[in-house]
Order: C-alpha cells, then structure tokens, then sequence
C-alpha cells in the first residue's frame, strides 16, 4: 500500500499539500474509527483525477479509505479551498525558482460534455447538447496561472478579463509579486476592440488574431504552447467528461490538473 500510495502523491506534493490542508478535527470525546491519513486519501483522489473511475469504483485495498470517504474528504477539501490554495503555492515555488515566463502568456479554451450541474449549456460546436467549458491562461511555456468554469454556450472573450484578474500575485525571483504578463496570445475567438483596450489600459501588449485577416488553419508560432496545456490536461481523464453536478466540484478537478501539470 505504502509504494502506491507514494508514487502517487511523491514526496515533494506531499511537503506543499501538508503546509495547505487543513488540521483534522478533534475528538474530545473519543472514540470512533480511526481516521484515515490525509496522504493516503490525496493518492486515493489523485487515483480518481487521472483514471477516471467513479467514487464507488474506488479500490480500497491499495490505498486503504473507501470511495465514500476519499469522495466526503475531497468536498471538504474543496470549501476549505485547499486545491486553489495548492496550485497558489506550486505557482510561487516555481516563480520563486525563476522557472515562469512572463514575457508572453496565452488564453484558450476547451468544451467537454456535461450530463447535469451547475455551469452547464448547450454547446454550440455539438450539436446543442449540454457541455462546460474549461477557460485556461499559461505563462509562456505553458504551465497553468488561471483556471476557469463555464456553460459550453458562453463565449471565450466573455472569459479573457476574469481569467486576467484572477492571476493571483505570484513570488518572483527578484523584486515584488507579479500577476500581470508582458504579452497576451489570443485567437480570433477574442478579437473585440473593448478587450484590446482593456488589456492596454493594463500595460498588456495583445497579439489577438485578427477575423478576415490571418488564417485559422496555424496556431501561430506562440500560441501552440497553450494547445498542448490543454492536451496535458486530458491526462487527467476525470476532464474527460464532466460528471460532477456541483461546479465546484468540476472547477476543483480543474485546479488539481492545473497544479499536476
């Protein structure tokens, strides 16, 4: 059990995820079952992220907590916030590191289909039939800075101004924290006179592509780094399809992807 469990939650992750998680409660009565260990249900969760499986599928002799219980920490993981607090922190580690590009950064988006939940609409590029969307912005050689939920029938550039505002403030090697990119990669999905403004108000130079003008068919020779972000992320195979009904749930998934990559 002990050499599954640390292959899937090495021991680097496990250092950052103990400096996030949040102190089990206390039984001052006592008694009860005893509580399974936080590193033992983060394999157990890492287990479900990338191969799919449902809760109840869940094997429990590798890793010890039964689907139900991985599936109650994982909820009560998610409103303390711990997996945005996670991926916060990875981000800092290596921006302390020197190992983020903030010379350009790139924005896209991918549609999956949803039975049911919260943030859900029809998809226009499938026929109508109900789907989220996961809205992505990487650094420059395409590591995660903000994540994003929506119904497939939003539109991409209705999520560019969010996704900036939530670069959180990430440590830099030498002076302040940094949340703002020198350049922003788009496609023609974003081109609209109020976000270039937007984006030069902010001292964010814009490199969208223009609709009539330059050719859909080329990623261009920058933009290509978020497209494989976003094949990464299929490595992850609970964002294969959404099953999640609560949003938070799906966006917690997202964040748990975005801090593996």
């Amino acid at each position: 059990m002990t050499g599954v469990v640390e292959r899937l939650v090495p021991d680097k992750l496990w250092q950052l995820f103990k400096r996030v998680v949040p102190e089990a409660p206390s039984r001052p009565q006592g008694g009860g079952r005893r509580r399974h260990g936080d590193r033992e249900v983060l394999a157990a969760i890492m287990f479900v992220a990338t191969s799919g499986c449902t809760w109840q599928q869940l094997p429990a002799a590798p890793f010890g907590p039964s689907g139900a219980t991985a599936h109650r920490r994982f909820t009560e993981w998610t409103k303390a916030r711990v997996w945005t607090k996670l991926h916060r922190l990875v981000l800092d580690e290596l921006g302390s590191c020197g190992h983020l590009d903030w010379s350009r950064c790139a924005i896209d988006s991918v549609n999956l289909r949803a039975l049911k939940g919260d943030l859900t609409g029809p998809n226009p590029v499938d026929r109508g039939k109900y789907g989220s969307k996961i809205h992505l912005l990487t650094e420059r050689t395409g590591l995660p800075l903000s994540v994003g939920i929506s119904g497939a029938n939003l539109h991409d550039s209705q999520a560019l101004i969010p996704l900036v505002k939530g670069i959180p403030p990430i440590r830099s090697r030498r002076g302040p924290h940094r949340r703002k990119p020198g350049k922003l990669h788009a496609d023609k999905g974003y081109d609209y006179r109020h976000l270039r403004q937007w984006l030069s108000q902010r001292g964010i130079r814009h490199r969208v592509a223009r609709k009539g003008v330059e050719s859909s068919q080329r990623l261009g020779q920058h933009r290509w780094t978020i497209e494989r972000t976003m094949a990464w992320l299929a490595g992850c195979r609970r964002l294969h399809r959404r099953y999640e009904r609560k949003a938070e749930h799906f966006l917690a998934f997202t964040s748990f992807a975005s801090t593996l990559i």
